[in-house]
């Protein structure tokens, strides 16, 4: 019996031992498995930095962007329906307003650039540094706007005035 019992603690202890290798090797599997996930993680966010970083290189360098913008620029554009829009190009010194709208574009009208414009487009750096800012205009035309209103009030026959 004594033979008995010592062969199966020796098969208790090797099963035992069998369990641990079997805990300590999922672990260290599992931590190799997560080093490898974070491996691949790293890798990852890195390829998506460079393309992040050449797409934001390409959009101010760009291929073409040096010969398209000295002949043709836009000058202004406003909608006039869902999908049809009026825009004024500025071609060599010449206007020309355009209709754009239902994959066409039509000729309106051509005119030549009033010479300010033109002056302006010889030197945008002290035009930019005039006196002459959107914040001055923004503010001269609330004030004319709310003056027409506020004596177009006064004028009406029932009126709170």
């Amino acid at each position: 019996m004594s033979q008995t019992s010592s062969s199966s603690s020796a098969s208790f202890s090797s099963a035992t031992q069998g369990v641990a290798e079997s805990v300590s090797g999922a672990q260290s599997d599992a931590l190799i498995g997560l080093a490898t996930l974070g491996k691949t993680a790293l890798a990852l966010a890195v390829v998506i930095g460079i393309i992040l970083l050449c797409s934001a290189f390409l959009k101010r360098v760009g291929p073409g962007r040096k010969g398209s913008g000295q002949h043709l620029k836009m000058v202004a554009s406003t909608a006039v329906g869902q999908r049809e829009r009026v825009v004024i190009v500025d071609v060599k010194g010449t206007w020309l307003v355009l209709g754009v709208g239902g994959g066409q574009i039509t000729h309106l009208h051509e005119m030549p650039a009033p010479e300010e414009e033109i002056a302006n487009a010889s030197a945008p750096s002290t035009a930019a540094q005039g006196s002459d800012g959107f914040a001055t205009r923004f503010a001269s035309a609330l004030r004319h706007n709310t003056k027409e209103r506020f004596s177009s009030q006064d004028r009406k026959p029932g009126g709170d005035a």
